[in-house]
This record gives structure tokens, sequence and C-alpha cells, in this order.
């Protein structure tokens, strides 16, 4: 069973940082382009970021125009995890944040149609308050 486990959310003033992780099981991850999308609360799902994988490789990362600057998309395929830095955080910046596997064959999230994937996991929630 696919298992997307995410991690590292929490309660940070504006200008912090946190590192989130999502820890994947269930299936092979390095064979996979994956990606982090947001949800603020009775809002739809945001693309935010996705990195591809080629040959036990990570390479091509692609951001959102509000986050590119700001955070960094990473994978450790040997660990089968994904991780997302967050920098400079803005109060827009809070969200539940998902990391989200697409369905065999269908290639990268697209930013378009972020909901268009196989499955997300539970969630971390990033608040940016001071």
């Amino acid at each position: 069973e696919v298992q997307l486990v995410e991690s590292g959310g929490g309660l940070v003033q504006p200008g912090g940082s946190l590192r989130l992780s999502c820890v994947a099981s269930g299936f092979t991850f390095r064979d996979f382009p994956m990606s982090w999308v947001r949800q603020v609360a009775g809002k739809g799902l945001e693309w935010v970021a996705a990195i591809e994988t080629f040959d036990g490789f990570s390479y091509n990362p692609k951001y959102a125009d509000s986050v590119r600057g700001r955070f960094t998309i990473s994978r450790d395929n040997a660990k089968s995890t994904l991780y997302l830095q967050l920098n400079n955080l803005k109060t827009e910046d809070t969200a539940m944040y998902y990391c989200a596997k697409p369905r065999d064959g269908q290639g990268t999230i697209k930013r378009d149609n972020p909901t268009n994937m196989d499955r997300k996991g539970q969630g971390t929630q990033v608040t940016v308050s001071s």
C-alpha cells in the first residue's frame, strides 16, 4: 500500500524557516517525480514544487512563482524521502502541506491541475504568525 507521511510543520514567525519531510513507502520512490502541494483551509489545492528523478538522481526542480527563491525541494532516493526547505516564510504561506505522488506514467503533477494525482499524505500544518 502506498503511504506518504509528512512531518516538520509548526508555528513560526514571519521570516522564519522550517524543513518539511515526507517518508514514502509502498512503491518504488526513485522511479517517480514527486511534488509538494498545499491547501489553505476552505480553499483548493495549490501546487508548490516538484522534482524529477532519473537513474537514481534528482533533477529539474520546479517552483510556483509565489515560493521561488524561498523554498527548496529535494529528495533522497536511498531513504525514500522528499524534503521541502521553507525559508523567509510569509503569513500567506500558512497552509496544510502535502507531498503528492503521481499516477503510473502520469509524469510530474501539473501546476495547473494539482488535484490530478495518485495520492497525497495526511499533511503537516505550517502556520506563519507573529
